[in-house]
């Protein structure tokens, strides 16, 4: 099933008994903050929640949590809820396997409904708050941003559809961080080095598979539109900026263009990131936003952050281990799965057979070299093929029964990952961890054979699958 806009999405889950409406009076601070937070409390079945009377706001409507549990991530794809999570990764990776699919262009998008160019206030639109107490002001963090490569305009792959969090520090100027490994820092910087400002547009409220597929470590010339079709396995639908060059998600609830202003930096944050830390004020480019669009009654969708587990780690979880997959799939074609669905893959876990002794620890150097791992995977823990990844228990068996601290740890040191790790130090500096919880093969020895592993009794899966109809009647 392709879900156009947000809002259809949001039916699909309160038909599937995955929505939550809360129609009594809240407070934008801090009761939408503290439902955020309560909800990814509640586990990875966990509903989405949507807002309908917030005091101050006549016409506002918050959804949060709408990709933050597994039964969500699978209805997104058209796959039924109870779908388990390897499965959702292996069709994930089949799906992707289809890019690039074509976009869909159209002419008119329901968010042209309604237009301010002149004293454009975001307060009057949108009902904007705080998620932690100590941010520095109201974020807009689940929103898709748009940017192009300025030297090569008309290459479709090149322009960027990205998550960055976004800080209102005006009724129409907001700060950006861009990373400048990501690809709007490479647009930013291209664009300075012109003496150009960068034209952007931020959509927000969208349709879950762009969103995903924004938060998705994509090559530099690979189209998150065109992908997000291989995804949902339609053309993605798009309309063309009326102030730029820049394709916009068609079923987007608002829509802010403007600029990213050259040369220009002020403090921007803290703000209590995926990390589970408030990262510190640093110097950061502004936006100035000169127009907006936005459907009748629109909805603000936002992304609590703070402390595993929350929807991040649902957003950037699948998306994240597919491309990490394929690229390690290249080198070692024994590889059987990749679990990064922990705090955007700072840590992850990779099944594969072995061919040889120190076989797992040669995977674990190349997903530190893939082009996401480079700034994430610091800590790798490699099992065997026949140990689900996806599964904890399995994994912390593995690494219970395997792993012999003084043969199977490997340290790199001062490598690099985000500035936002709070444990690096400088920023951006860390030693990295290969954990191998493999079962030792030739040359490699352990002082005596590993005993016999117990397989599962030959009708297990059969069983399985009878007990989950018994269950689910």
């Amino acid at each position: 099933m392709v879900y156009r806009d947000l809002r259809s999405f949001l039916e699909k889950l309160e038909e599937e008994g995955q929505l939550v409406r809360i129609t009594q009076q809240v407070y934008p601070e801090p009761d939408l903050g503290s439902a955020a937070r309560a909800v990814n409390n509640l586990g990875d079945q966990a509903p989405a929640l949507l807002f309908n009377n917030i005091f101050g706001y006549n016409n506002g409507r918050v959804a949060l949590n709408v990709h933050g549990s597994w039964p969500n991530h699978a209805l997104m794809m058209g796959l039924p809820k109870d779908t388990p999570v390897k499965e959702q990764f292996l069709e994930f990776a089949r799906r992707w396997k289809n890019y690039p699919v074509p976009v869909e262009r159209v002419d008119t998008a329901p968010f042209h409904a309604n237009q301010v160019t002149e004293n454009i206030n975001l307060f009057d639109i949108l009902p904007l708050f705080r998620l932690n107490r100590d941010d520095s002001g109201c974020f807009i963090d689940k929103a898709c941003v748009i940017s192009r490569d300025l030297d090569d305009p008309d290459h479709f792959g090149k322009q960027n559809v990205g998550i960055y969090r976004l800080q209102v520090k005006g009724k129409d100027r907001l700060g950006i961080q861009p990373i400048p490994t990501h690809d709007i820092g490479i647009h930013l910087r291209i664009a300075e080095e012109r003496g150009e400002n960068l034209p952007v547009a931020i959509a927000i409220g969208c349709d879950p598979v762009i969103t995903t597929i924004a938060g998705s470590p994509l090559t530099y010339e690979q189209s998150e539109y065109e992908m997000a079709g291989a995804i949902q396995g339609e053309p993605y639908r798009i309309v063309r900026a009326k102030h730029s060059n820049l394709d916009i998600p068609w079923g987007a609830e608002v829509v802010l263009e403007g600029e990213i202003i050259a040369g220009y930096r002020e403090l921007e944050g803290p703000f209590g990131e995926f990390t589970g830390s408030y990262s510190d004020a640093r110097h950061q480019p502004v936006i100035q936003i000169k127009a907006i669009y936005y459907r009748d009654n629109p909805i603000f969708e936002n992304l609590y952050l703070g402390m595993s587990p929350t929807e991040m780690d649902f957003i950037t979880s699948i998306n994240t281990c597919v491309p990490l997959y394929h690229q390690l799939k290249e080198a070692f074609p024994e590889v059987e799965a990749v679990n990064a669905n922990f705090t955007q893959g700072l840590i992850a876990i990779i099944s594969t057979k072995t061919r040889f002794g120190g076989f797992a620890k040669a995977v674990g150097m190349r997903a530190m070299t893939t082009p996401h791992g480079l700034g994430y995977c610091k800590i790798v823990i490699v099992v065997d093929d026949f140990v689900d990844p996806f599964n904890l228990s399995q994994v912390m068996w593995a690494l219970s029964t395997r792993v012999a601290p003084d043969k199977d740890l490997v340290v790199i040191p001062n490598a690099s990952v985000l500035s936002l790790d709070p444990s690096s130090e400088p920023p951006g500096i860390t030693h990295k961890l290969i954990i191998d919880a493999t079962t030792p093969k030739a040359p490699e020895s352990r002082g005596e054979e590993f005993a016999p592993i117990v397989e599962p009794p030959r009708d297990t899966v059969k069983w399985e699958k009878i007990l989950k109809e018994l269950i689910n009647k």
